[in-house]
């Protein structure tokens, strides 16, 4: 799909991953197309899955979710079948926003939120570590966050075909 992306394509994501609720009107404006090719290059990059989903972000303080700690997660024994077991866990955990598994020694790494400290003890607790899988978790309280993005560097795709 990369080699079919052009400079207008590269607009209409950068535009939808800045406000995805604008119109398609107002993204053809923006990109110098008129309404219907603009709607046509948004399908094809759904359909060919560059664009996965459009969604609503939140404020975390306004709705009491400001609690947030970056959780190191070291498994007691990393088989393919603790890291299944694991990873279908946390899929059910709305606490974790994000996991990944990660290279060095630890296993995984996790974004949690919770409303505050105690919420999250519980969460370790009554969650985590009732699984029986996990032998350390480091958690780091994050203090205040200085960057936050959803959108991709789109700047620096391999070249792309200019138009």
């Amino acid at each position: 799909m990369l080699e079919d992306l052009d400079d207008v394509d590269t607009r209409i994501l950068e535009l939808l991953q800045d406000d995805s609720s604008l119109s398609i009107a107002d993204i053809a404006e923006k990109v110098g197309l008129s309404s219907s090719p603009a709607w046509r290059r948004i399908e094809r990059l759904k359909k060919a899955g560059v664009i996965v989903r459009q969604v609503t972000l939140l404020d975390r303080d306004k709705l009491g979710l400001n609690f947030e700690v970056l959780a190191s997660v070291k498994l007691q024994l990393p088989s393919r079948e603790n890291l299944e077991k694991f990873e279908t866990a946390v899929s059910g955990w709305p606490e974790v926003v994000e996991c990944a598994t990660v290279t060095g020694a630890v296993d995984y790494m996790l974004r949690v939120v919770t409303r505050d400290m105690h919420a999250y003890d519980d969460f370790l607790r009554d969650k985590m570590l009732a699984l029986g899988l996990v032998s350390d978790v480091q958690s780091r309280i994050v203090m205040r966050v200085t960057k936050r993005t959803t959108a991709l560097p789109l700047g620096l795709m391999p070249t792309l075909v200019k138009t």
